[in-house]
């Protein structure tokens, strides 16, 4: 593929609507965002998928966003991947982490499904909005385990919007991503329902994502694809790439909330602080945690 073509087909969110005010739509590829956390995190192939498909939601979700407001989702289960978590903002920054990342079902197993990866466990949407004073906050019991129809049933309950998901993760023989991406069809308010249950089963019927961007189909022909036979008139479209906002005075600045007897036994030794988010790692110099306990000390005084 070109430079010129690399670059036009870069992970980016497109967003539609249908002109009779019918539904909305919104198609991301984030071909390069899962790429980035399956390094990062060093992800197992189980771990690629789910958490590749709960960044792809997370973003889908804050599409319907301003600005620098933002959405997380976490998972909590009791199989053995145990949580995901997974957060965006409309300006198109994801990131996210799992709890156990080189985690791997017992395929020997003919009874294991994907859904034992996570299990029984709750479904968390937190959205930090503009002018509101605490985070909005909503949870759900996990329907099956597998991001796609626990986020649809999430919008069906919580948001009380009659939506289509299709979330793809493709992976190639060596483990590496092929190809990622999403597509959300949430109903508008004076829609026949008829009309979302026919596009949710064209998307049903669309060959996987990661098929289709592989074979050069990018997210304009995809959303053409998943709205037939309607037509769509675009809204908007964005870049969106894995993108953490911590930084070393962050990092400082959270050590430094720690009290002086916690401090005082860091001395003589530097400490690596690690984000969860974005796997980046930074090293804090032992002059540093000095530092921060005679400060600490000297506000006890």
């Amino acid at each position: 593929m070109s430079l010129k073509k690399k670059f036009q087909f870069k992970d980016r969110l497109i967003k539609g609507i249908d002109p009779n005010g019918q539904f909305k739509i919104s198609v991301v590829k984030t071909t390069d965002v899962v790429r980035t956390a399956q390094k990062n995190h060093n992800l197992s192939l189980l771990n690629t998928m789910l958490l590749g498909k709960t960044l792809t939601s997370a973003m889908l979700l804050a599409s319907e966003l301003k600005g620098e407001e933002r959405i997380q989702i976490r998972i909590d289960g009791d199989g053995p991947v145990g949580m995901l978590t997974a957060e965006a903002n409309r300006v198109g920054e994801i990131r996210g982490y799992s709890a156990n990342p080189s985690t791997e079902l017992d395929y020997s197993d003919p009874n294991t499904t994907l859904s034992d990866a996570l299990g029984n466990g709750v479904l968390s949407v937190t959205k930090t909005l503009y002018n509101e004073a605490e985070p909005r906050h909503s949870s759900i019991a996990l329907v099956n385990g597998d991001i796609n129809s626990d986020i649809a049933h999430y919008m069906a309950q919580s948001e009380q919007v009659l939506s289509a998901f299709l979330l793809d993760v493709g992976l190639n023989d060596d483990g590496s991503v092929k190809h990622a991406g999403g597509v959300l069809v949430q109903r508008l308010p004076e829609a026949d329902e008829k009309t979302v249950e026919e596009l949710q089963k064209t998307l049903t019927d669309l060959p996987p994502l990661s098929e289709l961007l592989e074979n050069e189909f990018y997210i304009d022909d995809i959303m053409k694809m998943a709205s037939k036979p309607h037509d769509v008139k675009e809204l908007d479209r964005q870049p969106v790439h894995f993108f953490c906002r911590c930084s070393p005075k962050r990092f400082k600045n959270a050590l430094s909330m720690l009290g002086y007897e916690d401090l005082k036994e860091m001395e003589g030794e530097s400490q690596e602080v690690v984000c969860n988010y974005c796997g980046s790692r930074i090293e804090i110099s032992k002059d540093e945690i000095r530092e921060m306990a005679e400060t600490a000390k000297a506000k006890l005084n």
